[in-house]
């Protein structure tokens, strides 16, 4: 695993949780702080996977690529279905927007690392 992606992972988890915990009141805490943790963990999975397709054949890193972000989106999907079914009354939408929020910083900082990754082995 790429030092540099462990580090910036653990970094946006840990300023995520801050800015959560210091500057969001308002929002669903729990809900935020549970999203984050989860997506850290799920784009550092799916990472390994697709440094382990690297040296595959070219079409064996795509389909990585391709299941690494259904299985994120998928993921973040039933956990949004769950906090609605959970919280059904009273379901705060700037949370869930917040949720898609982290599942977007995720995906941009592991696309920009695989990208980066992908044009040193050409």
């Amino acid at each position: 695993m790429n030092k540099g992606f462990l580090v910036i992972t653990v970094t946006t988890l840990l300023l995520l949780s801050a800015v959560f915990f210091f500057l969001a009141p308002v929002f669903d805490r729990t809900a935020l702080h549970i999203g984050n943790i989860v997506m850290s963990v799920l784009s550092l999975a799916s990472y390994t996977i697709i440094t382990k397709q690297l040296s595959a054949r070219p079409m064996a890193f795509v389909r990585s690529v391709s299941a690494a972000s259904y299985l994120k989106i998928l993921v973040c999907v039933i956990g949004i279905l769950t906090y609605i079914m959970i919280n059904r009354p009273d379901v705060h939408k700037p949370s869930i927007f917040m949720l898609m929020g982290i599942y977007a910083v995720y995906t941009i900082i592991e696309t920009i690392f695989v990208q980066r990754l992908a044009r040193k082995t050409k």
